[in-house]
């Protein structure tokens, strides 16, 4: 996560001094240097942060770790601070005559980039100290690929040992599952079938396979069978040999001793000559890498004897494709149902009361288990705690209010987030704080798609690619996250399309548990509002009375509001005193009714949602936010944007209208807003709607915005329909139009002109909104 800072500091770092160096003469030589060193840190920390979480490391190991990180935040906060500076002074020159800006403009600017340069400098200087420090304390080792933390790792007993030694009478829910698959492997078509199972960590995966595996049936019907797991680290030659040996024992062979001493090309040939004339079954267990397939599947030929491949992995683009062959399969484990959850923890908890639970411990036993979420880890590992606890209403109280501390610090429940963990460990650098942000909301939140994609490109998390847009990739990274079994689809609407994601509860944990540990997020919570650490982010939820007021930390760039009942007067003004470089004001659903006129200080804001509250007006001084790239209005109170607006020229995204409970089955459900003359200027909007075109004038200015990709209007006149239909020309990455008449009583599809056929339009999915959208 360290290196994820620095990453960002250089992307906005390098631009900027780039444009200013014009009016550094003589310095840059010193911003070159300070590029260099950037870099230097940046390969440093991607190192000190993957080997920190090989493993436990001892606190002085992560408090030296720790101090890096913050020194990274460090410089990121002279940058804003040096931006804003600038900006205050680009505000004040205003006021000044032409003459004397002239006189004074280069002292104003030299300064804070002399202090800025001189800050990072410095910062850079104390890296190099820590980083000798930590040599002289022995951390080298850490860097240099040491054995620390793998000596500690290995103290760690790995439950997926144990679910290959499994028996019958402790599994549930198998039975369907384990003969499906049976059925895949003993009969079907001749041709080799790869079957993929996949499931989230700690599913039963593995535990299923091996049921599949020894069971008879399979046994008889294959000439040789092989058992290979593969894990996160593996060596290639080995798996190949293992498979070659496995294969000659199941016939009661012995392997050829020159495959001890064959390269990997040589094993291959050798492996593949071999299964050409058997029918063969193997299973990978636990797949992470993937080029695994590429490779493996040279050795394993097609023989048309009816061969096949299990794989078990937690990633779906891991596992081979069914639009590669329709030979390969996709079998994706559920998470177990309630009842058969219960079954399974009253076998492990209740085993002296044989397996019936206790009137009085039942309701809390739901509560835990719907924690759990169907997965048999879980439910398992928190059961054979609690088997050994007394079954005693009070104590299990304590329990399922402190699980999540539970889950954190009981080593008898370690496995769980262990296991977890695995997956948050193989993610790559880019991915890794946009699975951490699922923890700034709150648990069993269905969090919507668009907004946490805008969320992350304001956090600076989405790198751009060429010939996509940041909400494109931003999409690819959510889709990953779901392929790796990490996030959960949590609903899709009528034409199919995803709106909304969660995390399992477990993995949740796994988030807060690193986030604390990262500096990532503070979630303040119900009876837990302390600030006594900085946090870049902060998540207010549950009605906490929360004490912002005491806290002035300029370290703090976002701030989401969950679920708070009220918002005070104090909050709001701390807010925009204290926070001086917010890049994110989420107030979703707040019980606020007025922006303050200071959020035009908020100069590096990016992000503000003042959806679902009761605020009616926008202050002139929203014009300010010059890097403004998201303002959503939507159920809110605004009815009409301020002229000021027109100036956010960084604007993507804007979206408004008013719901009016009146008239829910009429037109004018949806009331649009109304926009002011000039907002041709946002010509960087993606994404504009709901809003008035009720003239000529504001219809020609939609033509200026060449990059929208959505746009819904209202009070459409038929005499102005000419004058959209040569606007849609200009509109060439346009794919979502929504249009609502002036009345229903009115056509609005009636002016087409011949040069425009309807079709075009539909490809580009315009919808006639004659009544609610």
């Amino acid at each position: 996560m360290a290196e994820s800072a620095v990453s960002l500091l250089i992307q906005n770092l390098i631009p900027l001094l780039a444009q200013e160096v014009r009016l550094l003469e003589g310095i840059h030589d010193k911003v070159v240097d300070i590029k260099d060193e950037l870099e230097s840190i940046q390969s440093f920390l991607k190192d000190a942060d993957a080997r920190a979480e090989l493993g436990d490391m001892s606190n002085v190991v992560k408090t030296w770790v720790k101090q890096v990180r913050e020194k990274a935040y460090h410089i990121e906060d002279v940058i804003d601070e040096y931006v804003l500076h600038l900006a205050k002074h680009h505000q004040g020159r205003r006021k000044h005559f032409r003459f004397l800006l002239k006189v004074f403009q280069f002292t104003l600017k030299l300064k804070p980039r002399h202090v800025m340069a001189s800050k990072i400098q410095d910062i850079n200087k104390s890296l190099k100290v820590i980083r000798e420090r930590g040599e002289r304390y022995g951390f080298n080792t850490i860097e240099q690929g040491g054995s620390t933390s793998d000596a500690r790792r290995d103290t760690w007993h790995d439950p997926r040992v144990e679910s290959l030694f499994i028996g019958e009478a402790e599994l549930v829910d198998i039975e369907s599952h384990r003969d499906e698959l049976i059925g895949q492997l003993v009969h079907g078509p001749s041709n080799r079938l790869v079957i993929s199972v996949i499931g989230i960590g700690g599913l039963g995966k593995t535990t299923l396979v091996k049921k599949v595996y020894d069971n008879e049936k399979v046994v008889a019907h294959f000439d040789c069978t092989a058992w290979i797991t593969v894990s996160q680290s593996y060596k290639m030659e080995e798996l190949l040999r293992k498979m070659i040996k496995q294969f000659y024992e199941a016939r009661k062979e012995y392997a050829p001793r020159r495959i001890d001493t064959m390269e990997e090309t040589d094993l291959i040939k050798e492996l593949r000559q071999y299964a050409l004339e058997q029918r063969y079954v193997v299973v990978f267990d636990d797949i992470w890498n993937i080029l695994f397939w590429g490779c493996i599947k040279l050795a394993l030929p097609d023989n048309n004897k009816g061969s096949r491949i299990v794989i078990t992995t937690r990633s779906e683009s891991v596992a081979p494709s069914n639009k590669e062959s329709p030979s390969n399969h996709v079998y994706k484990l559920p998470p177990l149902p309630l009842g058969e959850a219960w079954e399974l923890f009253c076998k492990k908890v209740f085993q002296h009361e044989s397996g019936h639970c206790p009137v009085e411990l039942v309701e809390l036993s739901q509560d835990i288990i719907q924690r759990c979420e169907g997965l048999p880890l879980a439910i398992v590992t928190i059961g054979g705690l609690l088997s050994t606890k007394e079954k005693v209403s009070s104590e299990w109280h304590k329990f399922r209010d402190s699980l999540s501390s539970e889950l954190e610090s009981n080593p008898h429940l370690l496995n769980i987030t262990k296991i977890l963990s695995l997956s948050y460990f193989d993610l790559p650098y880019n991915l890794k704080p946009c699975f951490l942000y699922f923890g700034m909301f709150p648990e069993d939140y269905f969090l919507n798609s668009a907004r946490l994609i805008r969320l992350w490109i304001a956090e600076g998390f989405i790198k751009e690619k060429q010939g996509l847009t940041l909400e494109d990739v931003a999409q690819d990274y959510l889709n990953q996250l779901i392929y790796r079994s990490m996030v959960q689809v949590a609903t899709i609407d009528f034409s199919g399309r995803t709106r909304s994601y969660r995390v399992h509860d477990m993995m949740r944990e796994v988030i807060l548990s690193r986030s604390e540990e990262l500096s990532f997020s503070l979630v303040s919570l119900q009876n837990y509002s302390s600030f006594d650490r900085i946090a870049r982010r902060l998540s207010i939820q549950n009605n906490v009375n929360t004490p912002l007021e005491t806290s002035s930390s300029t370290q703090t760039r976002s701030i989401l509001i969950l679920g708070v009942d009220e918002v005070s007067i104090s909050f709001l003004t701390t807010c925009f005193a204290n926070f001086k470089l917010l890049k994110i004001m989420d107030f979703e659903g707040a019980s606020i009714d007025y922006i303050p006129k200071e959020v035009g200080n908020l100069f590096h804001l990016k992000y503000l949602s003042l959806r679902d509250t009761k605020v009616q007006m926008l202050p002139k001084s929203i014009g300010k936010l010059h890097n403004l790239e998201t303002l959503d209005l939507k159920r809110s109170l605004v009815y009409e944007l301020p002229v000021e607006i027109i100036a956010l020229r960084k604007l993507r995204y804007l979206a408004a209208y008013i719901v009016n409970n009146n008239a829910e089955f009429s037109i004018d459900f949806r009331q649009s807003i109304k926009v002011p003359s000039g907002f041709g200027n946002l010509e960087s909007l993606q994404k504009l709607h709901k809003v008035e075109a009720n003239n000529a004038a504001l219809i020609a200015e939609l033509g200026r915005l060449r990059q929208l990709r959505k746009l819904e209007i209202s009070k459409l006149k038929r005499e102005n329909g000419m004058a959209l239909c040569l606007v849609l020309e200009k509109l060439s990455l346009l794919r979502s139009l929504r249009i609502c008449s002036t009345s229903e009583e009115e056509d609005v599809f009636s002016f087409a002109p011949p040069t425009i056929s309807l079709p075009i339009w539909a490809t580009r999915k315009v919808t006639r909104m004659d009544s609610q959208t």
